[in-house]
Order: C-alpha cells, then sequence, then structure tokens
C-alpha cells in the first residue's frame, strides 16, 4: 500500500470509529428512552447514593472553612513580669505588633486588668480588702489570619521566649479539637464514599446484566454474523455512562437543595466575616468529582458486567 493510498484510508478509518460510536450511544440513549420509568428510578437511585458522601463532603468542607475564620479567634496571652513597667509594656505590645504574621496586639496593664476582672467577677467588694494587685500586666496577641496554623503556632511560640514575659497561655485547645473532629468526619466520608461506592457498582452491575439478558437473542444473531465482543460491548458502555452521568447530575441537584436548606438559615445568625467564609454552593471541584466518580463507576461498571455476561452468551 504506497503512503498516498494509507493517507486516503486514513480519514475513511477515522470516520468508521466515529460512526460506530455515534451509533452505539444513540442506541444507549433510545433504549433508556424506551425503558424511562426504569431508567429514571435508576438514575434517581444512582444520584441518591452518589449524593450521600458528596453531600457529607461539601458539608464538611463548609463547616471547615468557617472552622478556619474561627482560627483567627486563637490568641495568645503574655503575661509580664512585675519588674516590666507600664510604659516598657506598651512599647512592647506596639513593637509586637509591627511583627510579620500578627495580626494586632495590644497591652493590659495591671490596674486595667484588676479593673476588668472586678467588673466580670462581680467581687468588687471582696477585691476592695486586697492591699496588692495580684493580677499581671498582658499583652494579648492575635496573629494574622491568613497565616497558616503552622505558621502562627510557630510564631506564638516564639512569642512565649521574651524575656519581658513570665508565663503565656495559647488558646489553641479548642481549635485542636475541632480540628480532631473534622479530621474525624473527612475519614468517616471516605469510608462511607467506599460502601456507597460499592452500591452503585451493584446498581449500574445489575441494571446492566438485566438488559444483557432482555437482548439475549439480538446478542446471539449478532455473534452469529461476525459482530465482535467490543462491538456488542460498546452501546451497554454508553448505557452505564448515561447512568452514571445523570446520576452525578442529581446527585449534585440534592447536595445544592440540602445545602441551601441546611447552611443558608445558618449564615443568618453568624457575623459578616464568618459567614463570608462560608458557602451554600457546591464548588466546582465537589462537581467535578461527583459527576467524574459517576462517570467512571458507570463505564467500568457496565464494562464489567456485560463483558462476564457476554463470554456466557455463544452460539451453539
Amino acid at each position: 500500500m504506497t503512503a498516498a493510498t494509507a493517507t486516503r484510508d486514513q480519514p475513511n478509518w477515522l470516520a468508521r470509529v466515529a460512526q460506530d460510536h455515534r451509533r452505539a450511544f444513540a442506541d444507549a440513549a433510545l433504549r433508556l428512552r424506551q425503558n424511562l420509568v426504569a431508567s429514571l428510578l435508576t438514575v434517581l437511585v444512582v444520584g441518591v447514593t452518589l449524593a450521600l458522601p458528596g453531600g457529607l463532603e461539601a458539608l464538611v468542607r463548609s463547616l471547615g472553612s468557617l472552622a478556619y475564620s474561627w482560627e483567627s479567634a486563637l490568641q495568645a496571652s503574655l503575661f509580664l513580669k512585675d519588674s516590666v513597667s507600664p510604659e516598657h509594656g506598651a512599647a512592647l505590645a506596639a513593637e509586637i505588633g509591627n511583627k510579620r504574621g500578627v495580626s494586632r496586639s495590644f497591652y493590659i496593664s495591671r490596674d486595667a486588668a484588676l479593673d476588668e476582672f472586678r467588673t466580670r467577677s462581680g467581687y468588687g467588694d471582696a477585691l476592695a480588702l486586697l492591699q496588692d494587685n495580684p493580677l499581671p500586666a498582658v499583652i494579648v496577641v492575635t496573629p494574622d489570619s491568613h497565616l497558616s496554623r503552622a505558621a502562627a503556632d510557630a510564631l506564638l511560640q516564639s512569642l512565649t521566649q521574651l524575656p519581658e514575659v513570665d508565663q503565656a497561655r495559647l488558646d489553641q485547645k479548642w481549635v485542636d479539637r475541632l480540628y480532631e473532629l473534622f479530621a474525624f468526619a473527612r475519614r468517616f466520608v471516605a469510608a462511607l464514599a467506599g460502601l456507597l461506592a460499592l452500591a452503585v457498582v451493584l446498581i449500574i452491575g445489575n441494571t446492566v446484566r438485566f438488559d444483557v439478558e432482555n437482548r439475549r437473542e439480538e446478542i446471539l444473531v449478532m455473534k452469529q454474523v461476525g459482530a465482535t465482543d467490543a462491538y456488542i460491548r460498546r452501546p451497554f458502555l454508553y448505557t452505564g455512562c448515561l447512568y452514571g452521568l445523570f446520576g452525578g447530575l442529581v446527585g449534585c441537584a440534592l447536595i445544592s437543595a440540602a445545602l441551601s436548606l441546611i447552611i443558608a438559615p445558618a449564615l443568618a445568625v453568624l457575623d459578616s466575616e464568618a459567614a463570608g467564609t462560608v458557602s451554600a454552593q457546591l464548588s466546582p471541584q465537589t462537581v467535578a468529582a461527583i459527576l467524574g466518580a459517576g462517570l467512571l463507576l458507570g463505564v467500568l461498571t457496565s464494562g464489567w458486567a456485560v463483558t462476564r455476561r457476554l463470554r456466557q452468551i455463544e452460539p451453539r
């Protein structure tokens, strides 16, 4: 065969492949429409199954973004030594406030700390009996909210090593517990996603298997006239692909509706800064993950199911 002949045949080969795929896709879509009720039920079940882990992941992600905004409330209370004068303490607070990574810092003198404690504790009469002020001066430091958690921890730890600091308290235990809770939630969602992926495999696999059985006589005739397994398998692959795609779209719609019902009312009770970090809409990454999971599970499951059944259908 000459080069010119090969060049002329190549477009014809590509055209035939494209035509075969168009025919297989049209056949799959036609059969789904002919069995509309059964197809809709399958798509709905697949969508609900995909929506459960996807919705939980989106909810954890949204609440996690809220936790990041709460993390900006992470503060360090630097209790100064009694030998540090108010002027030195105020200057030290201003110096700390100018450090990179510090959002703000302010100085609370011993007298101001005692007045605040007297106001909030309700023990004003008892405190009046004290001859000396037992409370130390404090510098309250808030790290920049854009810092990573590790960088904020390193910054606050370095501030506790200052020679003027007698003791330091990092208000981060509740943040650590919150992150541990979110880590557990993510592991739970991952385990649930694995179990529900198996459920999607069973749903689509059984549906395709029944479809193959219903077309058993047709498949026998196709094999008798020389049709290959790949040719016969192709429409079933598109069937699984459509189940996964439409199921993913249904799952995204269900998740969006659920997030609107759950998160939108919660935003009304949050302050504007915290509410700005939470979204009741699905992120493009979540949508892509759900649709991609649906397509992948649909194609792989239908391919496995139809290949297994075709081995058992052979002309006598």
